[in-house]
C-alpha cells in the first residue's frame, strides 16, 4: 500500500514538474466562429505538442482592436499571439512591434493568395499569417426573389438592391428587406459604408490629403445607406455586426445580407442555417464604378515582438499549425469542407471536395483577387486600402465617422449634420498628424 502510494505521489509529482515546464502560449483573438473552431480543435495541437498550451482571450472585433492594440504600443505582454488584420499588420511591422512570420517550406507560402499574402507583408517579409481571408458579397434568399417575381442580376447595382429591398420587405413575416452592418466602428460599419462611397466614385482624401467627407459620393452613398437601414433593416440596426447579421440570416430573418464571403459557408449549412437550400450568391453591389466596391480582409495571427524568445518559438509552433494546409484538413474532417477558414491558399479553392460543397467558391476568390488596395477608387488618391485607409490617423478617423454615420440610422442627426461632424473630426486629427 505504501509502495502504491509513494508511486502514484512520484507520478503526481512528474505531472506537476512537466506542467511546469510546458509554454503557456495565450493567443487574443476575435469571437467568430472560424476562431470558435480553432479552440475547439486546439487539443489536437496540444497532444501533438505537449511542451506548449494554450490559453485563449476571445473578445468582440471592437474590444478585440481596442484590447490588443494597447498591448502592443505599451509592450504590455499580456499576448504571445494576436489576431489582428490587413490594417494594422503594415503599420505595426513598419514600427517594429511584430515578428516576421518564418515558416518553414512545409507550411507552403507560395500557396498563399496573392493580395492576402501582400496585404500581411511589409518590405517582402510576411508579419501576419492569415487565417482566413474574406471579401464582401451580396447574399440572399432565392425563394423570396421567385416569390416576388425578381431575378438578381449577375453583378447588381447599389440602386437595384434598394429596389429590391423595397420590395422584399415583410415586417408582418418577420423579413427584413435587407440586413447590413450598423454597429459604428472603422472595421464594423465603416468597412461597408467605405465601399459603398468607393462604388458611388469617392474616396476619403484627394491627393492632397484633404477630407472628402462633404463630397457628392459621400452623401449619396450614407443618404443611401441610412435609408435601407431605417426603412427596410432591423430596428436594432447600430448594435449588429457581422455575428449580429449572421445570426439573423441563419434565422431566416433577411432578405439580402451585404457582408464578409466569409459567412457564406455558415447560411449555407443546413445544420446551422433555416434557410440553407434557399440561399443565393451575388458580387457586392456596384454603382458609379465596381472600383473599390467589395473590400478585401483577412484575419492574421501575429506574434509582437517584445515577447520572450521561448514565448516566441512556441507561438511560431501554433501558428504554423493553425494556418496551414494540414489544419485546413483537420477543419473539413471535424465539421465538414463548407466551413473550412477559406480566403487564404489557392489549394483549398482548388480541392474538389471545397467545390463540391461551396457554390460561392469562385465568387469569394474572384472578389478576393480582383479587390486591389492600390487603386481603389475612382478618383486617384494617395493611400493604400479598400475599406479602410493605411494611416495610423485612419482608425481615430474611421471610428468617429462611425459613431456620427449610426447616430444618423438612429435618427437623432441628419445625414448633413453626420458627416459635417465626420469631416471637421478628420480635418482635425489629419492636421495633428502633420498632413497639410
Amino acid at each position: 500500500m505504501r509502495a502504491r502510494w509513494i508511486t502514484s505521489a512520484c507520478l503526481c509529482l512528474f505531472a506537476v514538474v512537466a506542467n511546469a515546464r510546458a509554454t503557456n502560449v495565450v493567443i487574443a483573438t476575435v469571437d467568430n466562429a472560424q476562431m470558435l473552431q480553432m479552440q475547439q480543435l486546439a487539443p489536437v495541437f496540444e497532444k501533438a505538442h505537449p511542451d506548449i498550451k494554450v490559453r485563449w482571450v476571445t473578445l468582440t472585433e471592437h474590444d478585440l482592436r481596442r484590447d490588443v492594440a494597447l498591448d502592443i504600443t505599451t509592450q504590455g505582454e499580456q499576448f504571445d499571439i494576436v489576431t489582428i488584420g490587413m490594417y494594422e499588420t503594415p503599420l505595426w511591422a513598419r514600427r517594429g512591434w511584430l515578428r516576421p512570420i518564418r515558416p518553414d517550406a512545409r507550411y507552403d507560402e507560395a500557396d498563399l493568395l496573392a493580395p492576402i499574402r501582400a496585404g500581411l507583408s511589409y518590405r517582402g517579409m510576411l508579419y501576419g499569417a492569415p487565417f482566413y481571408g474574406e471579401s464582401s458579397i451580396l447574399m440572399y434568399r432565392s425563394d423570396l426573389l421567385r416569390k416576388a417575381g425578381l431575378s438578381m442580376p449577375a453583378q447588381p447595382t447599389w440602386s437595384e438592391v434598394a429596389r429590391f429591398a423595397a420590395r422584399l420587405n415583410d415586417p408582418a413575416h418577420g423579413v427584413h428587406g435587407i440586413c447590413l452592418r450598423g454597429k459604428p466602428g472603422w472595421g464594423e460599419n465603416m468597412a461597408l459604408v467605405t465601399t459603398m462611397v468607393n462604388a458611388f466614385g469617392g474616396q476619403w482624401f484627394d491627393m492632397d490629403w484633404k477630407p472628402q467627407l462633404l463630397s457628392r459620393p459621400w452623401r449619396r452613398a450614407v443618404d443611401l445607406y441610412v435609408a435601407l437601414l431605417r426603412r427596410y433593416g432591423p430596428r436594432d440596426a447600430t448594435e449588429r455586426n457581422y455575428n449580429g447579421n449572421l445570426t439573423l440570416f441563419e434565422q431566416g430573418h433577411c432578405a439580402m445580407w451585404v457582408g464578409a464571403s466569409v459567412g457564406a459557408g455558415f447560411v449555407s449549412d443546413p445544420k446551422l442555417s433555416k434557410v440553407a437550400d434557399e440561399v443565393g450568391f451575388a458580387p457586392a453591389p456596384v454603382e458609379v464604378t465596381a472600383r473599390g466596391s467589395h473590400w478585401l480582409w483577412a484575419w492574421a495571427l501575429a506574434i509582437p515582438a517584445d515577447i520572450g524568445a521561448r514565448q516566441a518559438a512556441a507561438a511560431h509552433t501554433f501558428i504554423a499549425w493553425a494556418t496551414s494546409p494540414a489544419y485546413v484538413q483537420l477543419v473539413a474532417q471535424r465539421f465538414g469542407w463548407d466551413l473550412v477558414p477559406s480566403g487564404t491558399r489557392s489549394s483549398t479553392y482548388a480541392n474538389a471536395h471545397f467545390q463540391a460543397v461551396a457554390p460561392w467558391a469562385r465568387l469569394e476568390m474572384q472578389a478576393i483577387e480582383s479587390a486591389d488596395p492600390n487603386d481603389a477608387t475612382l478618383p486617384r488618391s494617395p493611400y493604400t486600402g479598400v475599406q479602410l485607409v493605411e494611416i495610423p490617423q485612419f482608425q481615430t478617423i474611421g471610428n468617429r465617422t462611425g459613431r456620427q454615420i449610426s447616430l444618423a440610422v438612429r435618427g437623432q442627426i441628419s445625414v448633413a449634420q453626420a458627416l459635417a461632424a465626420a469631416q471637421a473630426d478628420a480635418q482635425r486629427e489629419m492636421l495633428l498628424g502633420g498632413y497639410p
